[in-house]
């Protein structure tokens, strides 16, 4: 089934250019447009969406306000951040307040209806890149705004640290196993595991508490 998305940037340029790019997807329909945050929250209402791609920097409501919204009304709908800020508290701000993923507007059309199509199955996406301008800017500002519990419950083993350190490369769980030489089933249940240790519920979080706590 295609997934239906709703697209949110305010220049009208870029909404139309992602909307011909997408419609080359088999797999992703955009349903709706909007121009700022607030008229995402109407067009979300007004549509059934699965997965919205949420511009920052917009008039009247900007993006991580709108998320931020989003989440307080009891409005699930995963949101994918894509935007050309990549500076560290961009990227924190928008994970605090509850996207599900972050892109930068340069990445291929693959990786951007990949990232749409694990959204709309519940998991997260946060590109290699994103990953390393948080690492940088955990390096210049100690604050642990977004991760408060640093003790975990049971070390990680080496292994599951391997595990992670490619998780944060962007590895899916089969490339991970072709790598290390797994099974993709082992590689999964480590997945588990370390998530667990980490007291997180996914991927993305997993690798912003290990850089926080220093693992990776």
């Amino acid at each position: 089934m295609s997934i239906n998305v709703l697209l949110v940037d305010d220049q009208t340029l870029v909404r139309e250019g992602l909307s011909s790019l997408l419609s080359l997807s088999d797999n992703v329909t955009v349903v709706a447009q909007a121009s700022s945050g607030k008229e995402a929250l109407e067009k979300n209402a007004q549509h059934s969406i699965d997965v919205i791609l949420m511009d920052i920097r917009m008039p009247d409501m900007d993006g991580i306000e709108a998320v931020e919204t989003l989440r307080s009304n009891g409005c699930q709908t995963p949101v994918l951040m894509l935007t050309t800020f990549d500076d560290h508290e961009s990227i924190m701000r928008a994970i605090q307040a509850g996207a599900e993923g972050y892109l930068l507007k340069d990445v291929s059309l693959e990786m951007l209806v990949d990232a749409i199509a694990a959204l709309s199955q519940g998991k997260t996406w946060l590109q290699p890149a994103i990953t390393e301008r948080i690492l940088t800017g955990l390096k210049n500002n100690k604050s642990t705004e977004s991760i408060d519990d640093k003790t975990l419950v049971e070390p990680l083993t080496d292994k599951e640290i391997a595990v992670l350190r490619l998780i944060a490369a962007g590895l899916s769980n089969h490339e991970i196993a072709e790598s290390l030489f797994k099974s993709t089933g082992t590689v999964k249940n480590q997945v588990s595991s370390l998530m667990a240790k980490l007291g997180v519920r996914d991927r993305t979080r997993a690798v912003l508490k290990a850089i926080d706590i220093g693992l990776l």
